[in-house]
């Protein structure tokens, strides 16, 4: 369980960096089609490179939907979700490190990659709005990931295709709260940046968590399983 517990906290100080530091760092460069990808790519090196010793969850709702699903066991999940949120505090605290040494830099100003909604958020979303994204992405990206995971599917192919899924909920919905379907990965930014961020949290962690659910919940049932 050591060994899981460190490839979780290394898979999601990756995914943290990786993809809100090319918000952080290069956003003005990339722009949001390669934010998008940069997310999905944080989530395809972390399942080929460290996959085979935890399964790179990297997200506290993927393991919630495993363990609904059957996949693991409540102990496991509870372990797993600690290394979540440990690893996406150590990959904020090194991206902040790194965007600290830029001259002008201001966490409160230029962030960390954080979510949000509402005034003053990239495309000032409602929080009803907020809300349903977060729970109907996360339940579509559990589910793809449950499913591309399954006994008889091409394994091989999981990470892409996990990583694909990712991308397009990026491109779907940046504006809409800065796409989080991960509380581990909301919680490490919001911890450095306080404020509204720290205000917004549980949006980002109760929509992500509930949509996790539903995805583990019907693939028990085999709503989403292929038998």
């Amino acid at each position: 369980m050591t060994k899981i517990f460190i490839a979780e906290v290394i898979d999601t100080a990756i995914l943290v960096l990786f993809g809100c530091g090319s918000a952080v760092l290069m956003g003005a460069e990339i722009g949001m089609t390669g934010i998008s990808l940069a997310f999905g790519l944080a989530i395809v090196a972390p399942a080929y490179g460290i996959g085979p010793i935890s399964g790179a969850h990297l997200n506290p709702a993927v393991s919630l939907g495993a363990f609904l699903a059957g996949r693991m066991t409540g102990g496991s999940l509870a372990g797993y979700v600690a290394a979540q949120l440990s690893g996406a505090v150590v990959g904020a605290g090194v991206l902040y490190l790194i965007a600290s040494g830029q001259a002008g830099y201001d966490i409160a100003v230029n962030g960390l990659g954080q979510n949000g909604y509402g005034p003053g958020y990239l495309g000032e979303y409602s929080l009803a709005s907020a809300l349903i994204f977060e729970t109907v992405m996360t339940f579509l990206f559990v589910t793809v990931i449950l499913g591309a995971t399954q006994q008889g599917a091409p394994g091989a192919m999981a990470g892409l295709a996990i990583g694909l899924t990712l991308v397009a909920i990026h491109l779907v919905g940046i504006t809409v709260t800065g796409v989080s379907v991960n509380p581990a990965r909301s919680f490490g930014p919001a911890l450095f940046v306080g404020g509204k961020a720290l205000a917004d949290l549980w949006v980002f962690i109760a929509a992500p968590l509930a949509g996790g659910a539903l995805a583990g919940l019907l693939h028990r049932m085999g709503v989403t399983r292929a038998d």
